[in-house]
């Protein structure tokens, strides 16, 4: 394994063109005055920010930790149509997610997008039958225009070929699914990246300690560099609150005696090393509304999810040993035990779901955003699923559009002149990015690993080729960081340079996948923590 020592040419000072420094950023925060303060940089945040830069405003985003450093990096990783919500009668919702589905995966970031073959599970006992499920499964890809196929019934064995650990005991059917699948915390960043280049100025790590006042309004906030402890403040013309979990602690900055808006529940997952390659994801009901996955995801095998009310501290949300337990017997429904031990888990992580106040059990509840405004003019958005990220940022636009007086719209574009499906940074197509990369090599060493090549492609798309060109200005960088896993120094350089990391957490668990592969070790995090220029 290379280790920092190892390869003393790695440097901690940023290449040219590389971002702003924090300082630099702080300065430029803080003597503008914007349209737009964005709080909060998980995806509810960073696609309204995106939305709002292409639309002309000057738009700033803050965020108390990283960009996605919560629940936005804590999905199940799908961009789906939600075939649960067929059986409450939600047609429309169905086919408007899978609009926002199909828009993400095959125009807007095709390169960070991969379709998932999904298996449903018909077993003796279960809570559906194969008939219900087959006719289920036909309307959602009926709703889907079939753009990923027609929905359709296989026998257990067509499925055992394809899903080694399927367990068929009792197995009567399963009912065949398209959907898709990403990296949350790749997708969120490349967003940002998105955002910027619109003119957005963003900045992480950085807290609200107080909200700034004229005449009753909120006209911006006071912040302080969670980095070095640095004071600053960020004049706007209108603050939007999209703090996800925290939304109501920063509603009560506003107005101490606001009630609360939402309500949370807690979604846990597993994610452990596969014992066989899969082809396709399980997703087996586990009654009449609960679903639980077995998600192939980043050459590990992702479990989940809880669903249950949380009221505790959302910095604390955690994966307790019941969560464990639960997860794992649900997952034994259908996944046979030697996939199952709890010596192939390498990681676990909860989020949180934010969703609207009100009584009832949180599986039932409404994956709705609601966009409120508060007594002193602050707009606080909540709520909603990764896959509408996008109809989420233009919900909020026009929300802004809308405001009494209409104080942003003479300086925005509406949003109906915007381009319906701007593509993310890197778009390409990542099977012909991975072939370059193999193709082209690294001189003066060796071709590049295939495996390198593919994660590279399917989390850069194009900018794939920086990073390649970095590896091949400086050989040391081109070495992986640990041998079990597809990644190579030049990504920790890059991620410094290029995408905001700031501390090992940041690279190590949302830029690349060494911790989630249970691959984090304390001589990796030392090097990461090194090459950001010990800021860790």
């Amino acid at each position: 394994m290379t280790t920092l020592q190892s390869v003393p040419a790695l440097g901690a000072h940023p290449a040219p063109g590389s971002l702003p420094s924090r300082a630099e950023t702080r300065e430029q925060l803080s003597k503008a005055a914007y349209d737009l303060l964005v709080i909060g940089g998980g995806i509810l945040g960073i696609s309204t920010a995106w939305h709002a830069a292409q639309s002309g405003l000057r738009v700033a985003l803050v965020d108390a930790g990283d960009f996605a450093g919560a629940t936005s990096s804590a999905s199940s990783k799908l961009l789906h149509g939600g075939l649960r919500y067929l059986q409450t009668g939600a047609v429309k919702l169905v086919a408007e997610n899978h609009f926002e589905r199909r828009a993400v995966s095959r125009q807007v970031a095709p390169h960070l997008a991969n379709p998932l073959t999904f298996y449903l599970p018909v077993y003796k006992g279960g809570p559906h039958g194969a008939a219900k499920l087959g006719a289920g499964v036909f309307a959602y890809s009926a709703l889907s225009a079939f753009g990923d196929g027609v929905g359709h019934v296989i026998s257990p064995a067509r499925a055992r070929r394809d899903v080694p650990e399927l367990r068929t005991e009792n197995l009567r059917a399963v009912a065949v699914y398209g959907d898709d699948q990403m990296n949350d915390a790749r997708m969120a960043l490349m967003t940002v990246r998105a955002a910027v280049e619109a003119g957005a100025v963003v900045l992480n790590h950085a807290a609200v300690t107080g909200l700034r006042f004229t005449r009753g309004r909120v006209t911006g906030a006071e912040l302080a560099d969670r980095l070095d402890g640095t004071e600053f403040g960020v004049d706007a013309r209108l603050v939007l609150n999209a703090t996800g979990p925290w939304v109501d602690h920063l509603r009560k900055m506003e107005d101490p005696g606001a009630a609360p808006s939402i309500r949370l529940s807690k979604g846990a997952h597993l994610v452990l090393k596969r014992t066989r390659p899969w082809k396709a994801a399980l997703a087996t009901p586990i009654d009449k509304y609960r679903i639980t996955f077995a998600l192939p995801w980043e050459d590990m095998l992702l479990l989940g999810t809880t669903d249950e009310a949380y009221e505790g501290d959302p910095a604390d949300v955690a994966v307790t040993e019941k969560d464990t337990a639960q997860i794992l017997d649900e997952a034994a429904f259908s996944v046979r035990d030697q996939q199952l031990s709890r010596d192939l888990i390498t990681y676990s992580f909860a989020g949180l779901r934010v969703l609207p106040g009100g009584p009832g059990d949180t599986s039932k509840a409404k994956r709705e955003t609601v966009v409120t405004e508060g007594r002193g003019g602050m707009l606080s958005v909540a709520g909603g699923k990764w896959t509408t990220f996008r109809h989420i940022g233009r919900t909020v636009m026009n929300k802004l559009a809308a405001l009494p007086g209409h104080p942003l719209a003479e300086d925005m574009e509406p949003i109906a002149h915007l381009p319906r499906k701007l593509p993310l940074p890197g778009i390409a197509n990542p099977n012909a990015v991975a072939h370059r990369l193999v193709i082209d090599g690294t001189a003066p060493g060796p071709r590049m690993a295939a495996d390198t090549a593919r994660h590279l492609a399917t989390h850069y798309g194009s900018l794939s080729f920086d990073i390649a060109r970095m590896a091949n200005e400086n050989p040391a960088l081109a070495e992986r960081i640990h041998p079990d896993a597809p990644e190579i120094w030049a990504q920790v350089a890059y991620a410094r340079d290029h995408e905001w990391a700031e501390t090992a957490d940041d690279v190590l668990r949302r830029r690349t996948t060494l911790t989630i592969r249970g691959l984090a070790t304390d001589e990796i995090r030392a090097g990461v923590a090194s090459m950001l220029g010990d800021r860790d």
